[in-house]
């Protein structure tokens, strides 16, 4: 599992690598074109709930991953999430923790989000 650290919160999320990675080239891209965009994700175990961030730039962020290597990132995937994070409702991250946290087998490298 991979953490994000939000603000000065020193206790981070965690997300799956693979999710995650997804989530910073959209988040980098969004960010650094001074665009902000919702964030929210549902809390594991019994309890429920969900949490969403207002990710801005000013905002201190930052990705911790298990892996050294860089994951191999889908380009759907990351057009999606950058469809989602220019809409209201923003990201909406969802996994299913018994899939295994790998690539899929389609995904491919890629450079750039065209969002």
């Amino acid at each position: 599992m991979a953490h994000l650290y939000y603000g000065a919160d020193c206790r981070p999320v965690e997300i799956p690598d693979r999710v995650l990675a997804h989530v910073k080239v959209v988040a980098a891209t969004k960010l650094r074109r001074g665009e902000s965009f919702m964030l929210t994700w549902r809390h594991d175990g019994e309890a429920g709930g969900r949490t969403s961030l207002w990710m801005q730039p000013s905002i201190p962020l930052r990705f911790v991953f298990d892996a050294a290597e860089p994951e191999t990132l889908d380009a759907e995937y990351l057009r999606e999430l950058a469809n989602e994070a220019t809409s209201s409702r923003g990201i909406v991250l969802e996994w299913d923790d018994s899939e295994p946290v790998s690539a899929p087998a389609e995904a491919r490298p890629v450079s750039a989000v065209a969002a």
